[in-house]
């Protein structure tokens, strides 16, 4: 289990945690979200000792993270960590002897990695003669091969092709199964949804919401509602509807106790219902819901 309880950092005049925390268990995966600048980064980074926080700890299973423990963890930032003109294989074998693995161990598992990545036959290319994509998958192949306990993704799916997100989510899940735990931070809220199931929202480097995602969605007090008359989205005129627009079809965001007999037969009377949908938000609704944009 990883916690991190009440971290705090500033930067200068720039306060990148507030008394940030939350706990991960053993094989679960946990999707953290937030806008641009609000913390993930840093924290990730305090989780590593890439940061130090001015107050505030981490742990896992329930012991201080040291040196030792860290050992057995895996990070991928965001920015690539590989070296440009160095062959793939070569280095991450280094990277995965320098967290303890052996020789044969270390080969063997970037072997294994390279494979199911995708890159099998391309160790002997050097990273700069890889596509984006490839780049991407070989700084995870760094990040797995050490048969990490925990493992710290920062935007994982970037780059990579519907096929290789695929690939990469059911790795995920698969090694979440065996008992990894996992922490990967992304904007793609809905690659989040499909593989998660927690979620640590945070915002000027508070966590605003927290939790499994399931439950946080059965707690709303918000629905999401999607009517279709005549082939175009239909507005019910009805006070407190949010209408959506954005990434994915237009929707609106309405209460919870919204009268759906009156909204149904409103719909009818307008015209012909292709679709009318009423459910719990999403998690792009509650990630809007929760840093009020």
């Amino acid at each position: 289990m990883l916690e991190l309880v009440d971290l705090s950092k500033r930067f200068g005049d720039v306060i990148a945690l507030d008394g940030a925390g939350f706990v991960v268990e053993r094989g679960r995966i946990l999707g953290f979200l937030g806008p641009n600048g609000a913390g993930k980064t840093t924290a990730m980074r305090v989780v590593f000792g890439l940061v130090r926080p001015d107050t505030g700890t981490v742990s896992w299973n329930g012991a201080p993270v040291g040196s030792r423990e860290r050992l057995r963890f895996g990070y991928m930032p965001e920015e690539r960590g590989l070296y440009p003109k160095m062959k793939v294989h070569d280095q991450l074998v280094h990277f995965s002897r320098l967290s303890g693995l052996s020789k044969s161990e270390a080969n063997e598992a970037v072997d294994h990695w390279l494979g199911v990545l995708g890159l099998a036959g391309r160790g002997d290319a050097k990273l700069d003669d890889l596509s984006h994509g490839n780049q991407q998958r070989a700084q995870l192949a760094a990040a797995l091969a050490p048969n990490p306990e925990l493992l710290i993704l920062d935007e994982p799916f970037a780059g990579l092709d519907p096929i290789g997100v695929d690939s990469l989510a059911e790795t995920l899940r698969e090694l979440a199964s065996g008992g990894v735990t996992i922490v990967f931070s992304s904007h793609q809220l809905d690659l989040v949804e499909d593989v998660c199931q927690d979620v640590a929202i945070i915002d000027e480097g508070r966590i605003v919401l927290s939790g499994p995602l399931d439950d946080i969605k059965n707690r709303s007090r918000k629905r999401r509602l999607m009517i279709d008359v005549d082939g175009e989205a239909w507005v019910p005129d009805m006070p407190g509807v949010e209408v959506v627009d954005g990434p994915g079809p237009s929707h609106c965001i309405v209460n919870d106790d919204a009268p759906v007999a009156d909204l149904l037969a409103a719909a009818n009377a307008a015209g012909s219902v292709n679709r009318f949908v009423f459910e719990p938000p999403r998690l792009t609704d509650l990630f809007r819901e929760a840093v009020g944009s």
